[in-house]
């Protein structure tokens, strides 16, 4: 994700309902310039790694999430909370990560700090194991959904999630870090960010 794209997320995420509705100021198509209304869709811009912001009509061009034309891929909605799944042989340093099936085949995992996501490749064979032990990971659409793991302090929050939810969690770590072990507001505010995700259908 590049600086640029992650500014956004942390403004999207600081933002009261209804700002930047209106006026000049309002959040805007990245790909016609129209204004965009809270709650808009987003595209992963898979060449610049970067998710942009969408108006309706022009969602309308990508059929399906995950379909795409060109180098655009439509993100879609689906949140699933899962059953605890073993990430330890995934080479997992923290416990607080998410991991992106990519289109070759590959899985690039992140995990968030001060500075933005940090990521690394997944070992194949690991990978394989994990979607053996839980098979609904095998119906992750490629670069738009990711598995999203908080185990931090005996946490156990495991979700299918679109990844601009991901980012969003990037978005909070960054503003709300201190520090060098994050400080006082960093972890109430990842509580916060996932007692409010709601499972809910693509």
């Amino acid at each position: 994700m590049t600086a640029g794209a992650l500014a956004r997320v942390i403004r999207e995420a600081t933002d009261q309902p209804g700002e930047h509705a209106v006026g000049k100021d309002a959040e805007r198509c990245d790909l016609c310039g129209d204004p965009v209304p809270e709650g808009h869709r987003h595209l992963l811009d898979t060449t610049a790694d970067q998710v942009l912001c969408v108006c309706r009509p022009c969602s309308l061009l990508f059929v399906r999430d995950g379909a795409g034309q060109g180098h655009y891929l439509l993100i879609g909605h689906r949140r699933r909370r899962l059953a605890p799944v073993p990430t330890e042989p995934l080479g997992v340093p923290v416990g607080l990560a998410f991991f992106v099936p990519r289109a070759d085949g590959s899985v690039r995992a992140h995990y968030p700090s001060p500075a933005g996501a940090t990521r690394w490749e997944i070992a194949p064979e690991a990978w394989r194991a994990t979607v053996a032990h839980c098979p609904d990971l095998a119906t992750l659409t490629a670069d738009v959904e990711a598995l999203l793991v908080n185990t931090v302090q005996g946490r156990s929050q495991h979700w299918i999630v679109p990844i601009d939810d991901c980012f969003r969690m990037v978005a909070v770590v960054r503003r709300e870090w201190q520090g060098l072990s994050g400080g006082s507001r960093v972890w109430p505010e990842i509580d916060r960010f996932f007692a409010e995700l709601t499972e809910q259908r693509g």
